[in-house]
């Protein structure tokens, strides 16, 4: 089970830090290839779907990213 909270987290980090690198890069008007279909639905959708995979992954990073001692 803490194999699988282990990979939620570091998906999250990944979803996270796909998001952050998007929104930074969609200001230079470049983008990440597997995010490319986002803005397809317009600049303020693109941003909106940015904004949720942060905090999605944030999120999860939080929630299953960190390691309980025992």
């Amino acid at each position: 089970m803490e194999n699988i909270k282990s990979k939620l987290g570091q998906g999250g980090l990944v979803l996270a830090a796909m998001g952050l690198i998007s929104a930074l890069l969609s200001i230079f008007n470049y983008n990440i290839r597997l995010l490319a279909w986002i803005d397809g639905w317009g600049s303020t959708m693109g941003w909106g779907l940015r904004a949720v995979l942060i905090l999605a992954g944030g999120a999860l990073f939080f929630l299953f990213g960190r390691v309980e001692e025992e």
